[in-house]
């Protein structure tokens, strides 16, 4: 299951529509899986990957206008599946990161809590460029889902960077984060209890008392960070606060999507 959050305080209609979009949505593609269990031939392959494909189509066009529209909570996460995140560069303050075991949902109903992953909070952040991209299958054909918004995310992150995304309250759970240019860090604290590590004034979820945490050594604005390049393996991704994606872009291809 793929969810891009809630719709507080968006028109009653489109909130409908999209309801609308999601559950048929899910109503084909089990029919298609049914359909495809049974062995029962058709018509041809590639017309029931296509019957399947439109009404994801259909869905991740609705939720593009209603991001767009500033309509829908920024909360993206993908049930029981990783997804990559990746961005020619970032730079925040009030950074901080702890690493925790956060209880993850499965396809099959199930959770678990076994995997260590890191919760990292940013109070202000700036992005240039954002790709995330999903990988799923309908009928045992698989697709991708592409979210991007502002400037084109590099394979190779350039040496300068201008961030032309601005994010308030960002929380990436992942289980790996990696830069690929330098990385500074300003008026941090490495190995701080992580339940003292604090973003936008609160604690990060999951922290444990004597846990790894990376803080604020204090003062204003807490601690910096500035990373050249990103690329996360993600299990979820918030924004709390208010959130400026220029350009936005949501858009459903058929096979296994490396880059946007």
């Amino acid at each position: 299951m793929i969810s891009l959050g809630s719709l507080p305080g968006s028109p009653r209609g489109l909130r409908a529509a999209v309801r609308s979009l999601v559950r048929a949505a899910g109503r084909w593609n089990a029919a298609m899986l049914a359909e495809a269990a049974d062995g029962t031939r058709r018509g041809t392959r590639w017309g029931r990957g296509a019957l399947a494909f439109v009404p994801s189509v259909l869905v991740a066009g609705a939720l593009g206008a209603a991001l767009a529209q500033g309509a829908l909570a920024a909360n993206f996460s993908v049930t029981g599946r990783p997804f990559d995140l990746t961005s020619n560069g970032v730079s925040g303050t009030g950074f901080g990161a702890v690493v925790n075991t956060p209880s993850v949902g499965h396809a099959d109903g199930t959770t678990s809590a076994d995997t260590g992953m890191a919760r990292v909070g940013f109070a202000q952040a700036g992005l240039a460029g954002l790709c995330g991209i999903v990988h799923q299958s309908i009928a045992g054909l698989p697709y991708s889902l592409l979210l991007t918004a502002g400037q084109k995310v590099t394979a190779t992150p350039p040496a300068t960077f201008t961030t032309d995304i601005d994010a308030s309250n960002l929380f990436i759970q992942a289980t790996e984060l990696r830069s690929y240019g330098p990385t500074t860090l300003q008026n941090a604290v490495i190995g701080q209890s992580a339940d003292q590590v604090l973003v936008g004034g609160k604690p990060l979820t999951g922290a444990v008392p004597g846990g790894f945490g990376l803080g604020s050594a204090g003062g204003p604005g807490g601690s910096s960070v500035t990373l050249h390049g990103l690329d996360t393996t993600a299990y979820d991704a918030e924004i709390a606060g208010a959130l400026v994606l220029p350009q936005l872009d949501i858009r459903i291809v058929g096979g296994t999507a490396t880059s946007c």
